[in-house]
């Protein structure tokens, strides 16, 4: 059984000199950034050469980036879900089958694995939407959250940051019991789910936090208790939101309103929750997200490869509800792809472009996206910060001939995940040169881990 891993302590103090470096509103050339005990101490411009003993970043650093929605087993999916036609549904029927052939260490070994991709892909923390707790028929384990844990354990070897976002799921829809491949989520009431998920300790590299699988996942009259050991916690709460519109029927049919109210009425939408997707709403649904503050996480190249549709981001988003991205069901493993194709996609949508500037899909990216999971304190670079840095090359077949000083567009419209040459975490190189430093063979690992559920 994999044991929960204590991650490492911080550098006592390091100083970065970044050849270029995105400060939120600006990009600024010769960047010292001063760090210890794993955050930023100061940040000094006008620097043009580095300072003696200073780590050189060359290229275009940005603040780490945050990856708000994972589900890291649908990793096993990619390349093997696009034969043949279908929609979510029959998509859904695949991933059930991967999902029973989890174990404990199994899941270890392949999220510590996509983990180390997404690190590769300059993600320093993300949000895991959890919810495998329980061996194949529902039997608890012997630890209660030996799945978590395992994930717990896959990140900090991976060495970024997460929020274990423990999801309640207890019916396979309206008034509907589980299904065989659904027992294995559920813990029989969102009472039962409260008392396991107590149990999960945060520690440094890790974060507790709350969801609601979806409307039609926990029972109405049960909404109220996630909601509660959310706000006990000051947690975050995510929820799968009208990805659907079979579920907005279903809802509809079976209490008289759409999922967005239904939320509201039992006290889930708020500051700290985030409704992921958010896909198929009223204006009404879209004027309660926004007045509410409740969040909203897009990911777009899922939504695209599930055929889901195209949210209305920039209308929630001018409503109120802040913008952060995932990449789900890693379809895609690439935050930059993520903020491009949410601006794309409306563009699309609406035959006129310009919907958001660079520099707010960067902060989608990065410290909206950290808010949303409860790491409120990094995703930026400025004194009091995280040290957690992501470090794009500017001189690669996509990014040559860039300027400089248009960073944030550089970014998100040039670059890709396979640009990133550093990843800095806590003031820690985990990224060096394109080479992850502690998983050191990362497509063999993720080789091994996808061949043994496979086996």
């Amino acid at each position: 059984m994999t044991q929960p891993h204590r991650t490492p302590p911080a550098p006592a103090g390091r100083t970065y000199w970044l050849e270029h470096a995105w400060l939120g509103d600006r990009t600024e050339p010769g960047v010292a950034v001063e760090t210890a005990d794993g955050r930023i101490t100061a940040v000094r411009t006008d620097t043009p050469a580095p300072p003696p003993g200073a780590e050189v970043l060359r290229g275009l650093t940005v603040p780490g980036l945050a990856n708000a929605h994972s589900h890291a087993f649908h990793r096993a999916l990619r390349g093997t879900v696009q034969v043949g036609s279908g929609t979510f549904w029959t998509w859904r029927e695949v991933m059930y089958a991967t999902a029973d052939r989890l174990t404990p260490d199994t899941y270890h070994a392949l999220a510590r694995a996509v983990y180390a991709e997404m690190a590769l892909a300059g993600i320093t923390a993300v949000g895991e939407f959890h919810y495998l707790h329980h061996a194949p028929g529902g039997t608890p384990y012997a630890e209660p959250n030996a799945m978590g844990e395992a994930l717990l354990a896959a990140a900090a070897e991976a060495g970024i940051r997460i929020t274990l976002l423990d999801t309640c799921y207890l019916s396979a829809g309206f008034g509907r019991p589980p299904t065989s491949h659904q027992l294995r989520f559920s813990d029989g009431t969102a009472d039962a789910w409260a008392a396991r998920s107590s149990l999960l300790k945060e520690r440094d590299h890790a974060r507790i936090g709350a969801a609601v699988h979806s409307v039609r996942a926990v029972p109405a009259e049960q909404l109220a208790t996630v909601a509660r050991w959310a706000e006990e916690r000051r947690a975050p709460l995510h929820v799968h939101l009208s990805e659907q519109t079979a579920e907005n029927e279903d809802c509809r049919q079976t209490h008289g309103r759409t999922p967005a109210r239904l939320l509201a009425d039992h006290g889930v939408l708020g500051p700290r929750t985030t409704g992921v997707h958010n896909t198929h709403l009223t204006q009404e649904d879209i004027a309660l997200l926004g007045g509410s503050g409740t969040g909203t996480c897009m990911c777009p190249t899922t939504e695209r490869d599930l055929a889901d549709g195209i949210g209305p981001a920039a209308a929630l988003q001018r409503a109120g509800s802040p913008l952060s991205l995932g990449s789900d069901s890693h379809a895609v493993i690439d935050l930059l792809e993520e903020a491009r194709a949410m601006e794309l996609d409306e563009r699309l949508r609406t035959r006129t472009r310009g919907h958001w500037t660079a520099a707010a899909l960067l902060r989608a990216a990065s410290a909206d996206g950290h808010a949303a999971l409860g790491w409120d304190e990094a995703g930026r670079i400025e004194p009091g910060a995280l040290a957690d840095l992501t470090t794009l090359a500017l001189d690669s077949v996509r990014t040559a001939g860039a300027l400089p000083r248009l960073g944030a567009e550089t970014a998100v419209f040039a670059a890709t995940a396979a640009d990133v040459r550093h990843t800095v975490v806590g003031g820690r190189h985990v990224v060096r040169d394109g080479a992850h430093a502690l998983v050191p063979d990362v497509p063999a690992a993720l080789s091994a881990a996808l061949a043994a559920l496979r086996d």
